[in-house]
């Protein structure tokens, strides 16, 4: 975590004109002191990191800079040169900034060509619409990025990686000149999200600046001039990334300090739980075998096309093997859905929060319960109010989930706490066996702690995890064995122990 991080991108911050100058910038929401004299400033075609903790403010602050809040009395606001009193979303977008937020909001049904030309075909005026326009648009906006799309193809039909691409050509047929991206990794792979970072470069040697909102801090360092540090609503200070290492930029954002040991344990003489003998599924993975015992965090990672999610889906019953065992506890399984898995005691945390983890609309305690409804419900098929509401308090302070109410929206949660209830909501089901698929995606460093202590104690209560994640450091620092996938085949088992993180990763990205 704390390795260090060299590069030279060519970026002279004292040499650059400012993109944007804000100053003495404040906001308060009843009472509470979200921004507080806080200042930033962007320079033209620079990659800047905009970095805190949730709660620190970020997302206040891009939304003064868009126009969508605007700031106490005696804030400062200039773009590209110009003095600005008072800022509307319509005139920040005609001065060039394009915010992508993590849900990108595209369009699904529509087409590459019509999510990109999108906002040429608005105008006061009803008129004909030129596909070919639409598609002549579309292509010189990714010929910018470099980038070869079907122009034809459904949106709801790319990778997500892809849809990011589509979101930023969106942005440049605005005459964007300053982006904001937030958390565009969270959802990607690694080999993804080497693709999502070059094309920022691209866009920076363009002249186009970009704000990066990540809590992926490797790559943070690895893409960005400058980091600017907010923390509480108060600016911890604007610092070069040259040199800048992961543990210290923790520290700057959380002020705490974190140690990051190898928590690996021996756990070669505890009792098997889940075998997996020759699975394979053609297209996806191949003679795969392992063992998880009573008490382990075993480790899994690889690069895209490894297979990992792949196994995971087959683990919980929502696809089948062509061939292979599956045993828990020394029984064969077979599974025809999940919920056969659930039955026979087996819990997937997906990577994917948003749209398979949690129900966002839904309360924290609807989705607390929705494995478990059969347990809460009485003869007559209703479910018992008093053995929901005491399930549901039960995880709340087991895990230390941070909530108003159990009944307010999920959606409202802190990625951090979002998690804590998808962990919750399985745990629930008192599995003997828990699959956690990339557990602390779009999660900020501060509430990943949290997360792997929690994950740690699980493991010291008895429970077999499957950690599974394509950040290498992850399940060097968490896991007690680590198994490499590349190609849908395990080709390397590694003991943290014994094994440094550098040499660990120069095997997965080779």
């Amino acid at each position: 975590m704390g390795a260090m991080i060299q590069k030279d991108d060519g970026f002279d911050a004292a040499k650059s004109e400012p993109a944007i100058r804000f100053g003495h910038v404040s906001k308060v929401f009843g009472g509470v002191r979200a921004l507080d004299d806080v200042s930033f400033e962007v320079g033209r075609g620079e990659v800047h990191c905009l970095a805190g903790e949730n709660g620190s403010g970020k997302s206040t602050l891009i939304k003064i800079i868009t126009g969508v809040y605007r700031p106490e009395p005696g804030a400062e606001m200039e773009y590209f040169g110009k003095a600005e009193t008072s800022v509307t979303p319509n005139s920040a977008r005609g001065r060039g900034i394009a915010v992508i937020w993590q849900d990108l909001a595209l369009f699904p049904e529509m087409t590459v060509a019509e999510n990109i030309a999108f906002d040429t075909l608005l105008g006061i005026r009803p008129r004909l619409v030129s596909h070919k326009g639409m598609r002549d648009t579309a292509r010189a906006a990714l010929a910018k990025l470099g980038v070869d799309l079907d122009l034809e193809a459904r949106l709801n039909t790319l990778p997500i990686a892809q849809r990011q691409v589509v979101a930023i050509a969106r942005a440049l047929v605005s005459d964007a000149r300053l982006i904001f991206m937030d958390e565009p990794t969270a959802s990607l792979t690694q080999a993804e999200t080497d693709h999502l970072l070059a094309v920022v470069r691209t866009l920076s040697a363009a002249g186009v600046a970009v704000v990066f909102v990540s809590h992926r801090l490797a790559e943070v360092l690895e893409i960005s001039s400058r980091v600017t540090v907010l923390r509480d609503g108060r600016l911890v200070g604007v610092y070069q990334t040259q040199g800048m290492t992961q543990s210290r930029l923790t520290e700057l954002m959380t002020g705490k300090t974190f140690d990051t040991v190898v928590g690996a344990r021996d756990t070669a003489a505890n009792r098997k739980v889940l075998e997996i003998e020759n699975l394979t599924r053609r297209g996806e993975y191949e003679d795969v075998s392992l063992v998880v015992r009573a008490g382990e965090i075993l480790g899994l990672t690889g690069l895209i096309g490894a297979g990992r999610t792949e196994l995971c889906h087959t683990l919980f019953g929502m696809t089948r093997p062509d061939r292979g065992t599956i045993r828990l506890n020394g029984k064969v399984l077979t599974m025809n859905s999940n919920r056969d898995a659930v039955a026979a005691g087996i819990a997937y945390v997906s990577e994917d929060r948003l749209a398979l983890g949690l129900v966002q609309p839904q309360s924290i305690a609807d989705n607390l319960v929705i494995p478990v409804l059969d347990r809460i419900s009485g003869a007559d098929g209703l479910i018992s109010r008093r053995k929901k509401g005491d399930l549901v308090r039960k995880w709340l302070v087991d895990l230390a989930i941070k909530t108003g109410r159990p009944e307010d929206a999920v959606a409202t949660l802190s990625g951090g706490n979002q998690q804590r209830v998808a962990l919750a909501k399985w745990l629930a089901t008192e599995p003997k066996v828990l699959i956690l698929d990339s557990p602390t995606v779009g999660v900020d460093v501060g509430a990943r702690a949290g997360i792997y202590k929690i994950v740690r104690a699980l493991a010291d209560q008895g429970l077999a995890i499957l950690l599974i994640s394509d950040e290498v450091s992850e399940v060097h620092f968490n896991a007690d064995r680590i198994l490499h996938m590349a190609g849908g085949r395990m080709i390397g088992e590694y003991d943290p122990r014994r094994t440094t993180l550098h040499e660990l990763e120069e095997a997965v990205y080779a």
